[in-house]
């Protein structure tokens, strides 16, 4: 960990205390004390390990191994209607395949805007564990909170910010009890509060589904988020191109010939790129 990315990691950690609000939602939300959060931010690293280092980066966005991000044609249709979810208060759902930028374009989003509560989703979410994480990403401490108190905290800290948009990344992977949670909390917000869920079209998928048999709760959330989903473009040979020179590789064979073996995933060719130039060091 070399001094120039621990200015460069402070400087991410400064940002992001004014896009969550304080100092102390940000240790809040990053998982970390607020005089980790004081040290770095007042250059007192000799107590910082590189392993407290690293992972404030990662929490707070900021990779040490440096990528360029490229405004594909799916990086500016979601951005667009992140904007128009933030500026609007609207709720919509997006979906793409999967490498295809999402997740690079809400961090990019997050950093550029305030008041934008990203999360990305598991699998082995329960109610009450989604919940707490969303409160995490908001800054609020959950802890020894019960599901009541923390519906509760949730709506009332969203209500109170002006201008905030919810980003659930990867969340076809939320339960359908988590789902249901959703409507309530759009209930509560609607709006006052932006609201976008990013996921594969496995989403779209399960929806309509449970839209045709009928199933608990399905109409409710169909109507709630757009009754539509808005497609991202798949990746093609200028986005990786872009991407490619961004990044350093400009020989057209190697573009070319990353291209041919991406599958039209932009993490394959990131790994694909820092091999190349691992490999011509």
């Amino acid at each position: 960990m070399t001094t120039i990315n621990k200015h460069a990691i402070k400087q991410r950690l400064a940002e992001y205390c004014r896009q969550i609000g304080s100092q102390n939602k940000a240790a809040v939300a990053l998982d970390v004390s607020e005089a980790t959060v004081s040290d770095i931010l007042n250059e007192k690293w000799e107590r910082i390990s590189d392993d407290m280092w690293r992972r404030i980066a990662a929490a707070a966005g900021y990779n040490v191994r440096d990528w360029n991000i490229v405004e594909t044609r799916g990086y500016r249709r979601l951005f667009g209607v992140l904007s128009d979810a933030q500026a609007d208060a609207q709720t919509f759902t997006v979906t793409g395949d999967a490498g295809c930028g999402k997740s690079e374009t809400i961090r990019a989003f997050a950093r550029q805007y305030a008041n934008v509560i990203t999360l990305s989703c598991c699998d082995f979410w329960n109610l009450p564990t989604f919940m707490a994480e969303l409160l995490r990403a908001m800054g609020v401490d959950a802890a020894g909170s019960t599901t009541p108190e923390m519906m509760s905290a949730i709506i009332s800290s969203l209500n109170r910010r002006d201008g905030a948009l919810i980003v659930l990344d990867e969340a076809d992977k939320l339960s359908d009890r988590v789902l249901y949670f959703l409507i309530t909390l759009y209930n509560n917000i609607e709006d006052r509060v932006g609201m976008v869920l990013c996921s594969t079209d496995y989403m779209k998928m399960r929806i309509e589904r449970g839209l045709q048999y009928n199933r608990k709760g399905y109409k409710e959330i169909s109507s709630r988020f757009g009754r539509r989903f808005i497609p991202l473009q798949a990746i093609n040979a200028d986005d990786v191109a872009a991407a490619c020179r961004a990044n350093g590789v400009n020989d057209p064979t190697a573009i070319r010939e990353i291209y041919a073996d991406c599958d039209n995933d932009l993490r394959r060719v990131k790994r694909k790129v820092y091999a190349l130039k691992k490999s011509i060091k």
